[in-house]
């Protein structure tokens, strides 16, 4: 087995993926149910190590997981994603007490963790998968989106590109994935998820 293998990257070809589910599928709802009394957010903003642990320190934040949405393919993986043929992003799925965080707090840490003026790029990350992205499960949440996206639009002096879109299926990520950077990441060093943390990011370990 390759080193990707071993690390989970490798495990499954693309012939393996159920091809034969139609693309309505993957193009359809995000139906998972939240814990009774919590909310689900959904965003994209470059590679998902990162972002999850920027929005693992928010208060009210009670769970979050990476995977794949906006895409076509059904039961993608991240070999699948990452060539570019799915339109899958990068996403992580926020689950939050509404009672201790409000989606607008929501809004502020995705504005603050990257540049939403890049066109499919985050740093050195290029590809679709990296695109800029609020997916909003109610119509109080695009509103409130698009609001958000318009005052930050006037204190940017480049065009912003984050796309705003009904959140759809979520496919969690492989297990190695999640918690990516929290679990230790490439070097093994830990990075904290303790509330309201400012220390910086490290995206990749």
């Amino acid at each position: 087995m390759s080193w990707l293998g071993k690390l989970g990257f490798g495990n499954r070809s693309e012939t393996e993926v159920d091809s034969s589910s139609p693309s309505s599928i993957a193009q359809g709802p995000d139906d998972d149910v939240p814990a009774p009394g919590q909310k689900f957010a959904q965003f994209g903003a470059g590679c998902f190590w990162g972002v999850e642990l920027a929005f693992q320190r928010v208060d009210g934040v009670t769970k979050t997981e990476v995977g794949y949405s906006q895409g076509f393919l059904h039961n993608p993986t991240y070999n699948g994603i990452c060539s570019g043929t799915t339109n899958h992003s990068e996403v992580v799925r926020v689950l939050y007490d509404p009672k201790e965080c409000s989606y607008e707090n929501l809004l502020d840490a995705f504005w603050k963790k990257h540049d939403p003026t890049t066109l499919n790029r985050q740093g050195n990350d290029v590809g679709t998968q990296y695109r800029s992205g609020i997916y909003f499960y109610t119509e109080e949440e695009e509103r409130l989106a698009i609001e958000s996206r318009d005052r930050q639009q006037k204190v940017l002096n480049r065009k912003i590109i984050t796309e705003i879109l009904p959140a759809k299926k979520f496919y969690r990520a492989e297990e190695y994935h999640q918690q990516y950077l929290a679990k230790g990441g490439r070097f093994g060093d830990k990075q904290s998820i303790d509330k309201g943390c400012n220390d910086p990011i490290r995206c990749y370990g």
